[in-house]
């Protein structure tokens, strides 16, 4: 067994991606322990806590498992479709978790409030989340991806860079226009820009 477990080890990660089609359990415990680490780090920039990011990386993986033939060594490295999948599984769980948040915010404002003072000021937030979410919505799917990763999953520039595997200009280009552009929507409409 020992013998066989070396055997992985000294295969190229393409090659255990192939006998990871045919079910191969060692293949896919070698490319786990390669890639684990990095993937685990991704998952805990995007969700900011240890057992999320645990949860979000076992789910990856396992996509990985049920998944293996839909790697294409043409569209990139065996880590880099990783990492995808950690990324792309990540977005999904923070639109999951964003649309719970929203669903219990609208209970909450269904709740009776006990003093006006505090239901105008629910109601002031609620207005400008709407705005925003507005404004969002006019930004092309490019510049609104960035800005997401930027400010609601906390990524740097050069972070947001690699992982989109476009440059460092575009990314901070992409940013800047999007950022004009919400700031030219609330101007339309005669509307502060939100803090």
């Amino acid at each position: 067994m020992a013998n066989q477990n070396r055997q992985y080890t000294v295969l190229a990660d393409e090659d255990l991606m192939s006998l990871l089609e045919d079910g191969d359990a060692g293949a896919f415990a070698a490319l786990y322990d390669r890639h684990s680490r990095a993937a685990y780090s991704l998952s805990y920039r995007m969700m900011g806590d240890r057992q999320a990011a645990e949860d979000l990386t076992q789910d990856a993986f396992l996509k990985v498992w049920r998944s293996a033939g839909g790697y294409r060594s043409e569209r990139g490295s065996v880590r880099t479709w990783i990492l995808s999948i950690v990324h792309n599984r990540g977005i999904d769980q923070l639109r999951s978790l964003a649309s719970r948040r929203r669903t219990q915010d609208r209970v909450e404002q269904s709740a009776p409030r006990s003093q006006p003072s505090e239901a105008f000021a629910e109601t002031w937030r609620n207005r400008q989340r709407e705005q925003i979410r507005e404004a969002l919505d006019t930004l092309p799917a490019e510049q609104l991806k960035i800005l997401e990763l930027a400010y609601f999953s906390g990524y740097t520039h050069v972070e947001i860079s690699n992982l989109l595997d476009i440059p460092l200009g575009t990314v901070k280009g992409r940013m800047r226009l999007g950022l004009k552009k919400i700031r030219d929507y609330f101007g339309q409409k005669d509307m502060a820009v939100p803090r």
